[in-house]
């Protein structure tokens, strides 16, 4: 009997998927017409530049948009298009030390996205998105630490940015 039941939820898991009842990703069904989607190379305007951001952050985006749905990646017409730019790459100092020296700062990246959606234009928009990664203050953000820095902050951003246009969050 219980191996039944396990075959019976098994198999209902792809019917719920595919019929537009449950998404396992959380989103909701997209519109059937919808079978693209563009991610425009996000370009670099912060006042402080970090080369390579703009390239890893547009590569993300793609990533996490073929990884979470089934829509096709073009590089022009796409139903839904995702473009905008960095416009913030900042380090501010949080808190100081007795001797005045920055005990933690903050890497703070903000980018602009602008998505358009062929079908459903009231669900296109423009606004920005931010996240922070914190780190000791006697230490440089370079390198590996730099890496993880971005990693945690793009992963959060693009999240959002996901959130905001398919999931609806």
């Amino acid at each position: 009997m219980k191996k039944l039941l396990y075959i019976l939820v098994f198999a209902l898991f792809p019917l719920l998927n595919g019929c537009g009842i449950y998404n396992f990703t959380g989103s909701t069904p997209l519109d059937p017409k919808i079978k693209t989607f563009q991610v425009n190379y996000f370009q670099n305007n912060a006042d402080l530049i970090q080369p390579g951001i703009e390239r890893t952050f547009t590569n993300r985006l793609q990533e996490l948009i073929q990884n979470q749905t089934n829509l096709s990646l073009t590089s022009s017409g796409g139903d839904l298009v995702y473009e905008g730019e960095i416009t913030d790459f900042r380090i501010s100092p949080m808190t100081a030390t007795a001797d005045q020296k920055a005990a933690q700062n903050r890497l703070t990246v903000t980018v602009n996205v602008r998505y358009t959606n062929k079908f459903k234009e009231e669900d296109d928009f423009e606004k920005p998105f931010t996240f922070f990664y914190d780190y000791e203050g006697q230490e440089q953000l370079v390198g590996g630490q730099l890496t993880t820095a971005l990693d945690d902050i793009f992963e959060r951003i693009t999240q959002d940015i996901f959130n905001a246009s398919l999931a609806k969050w």
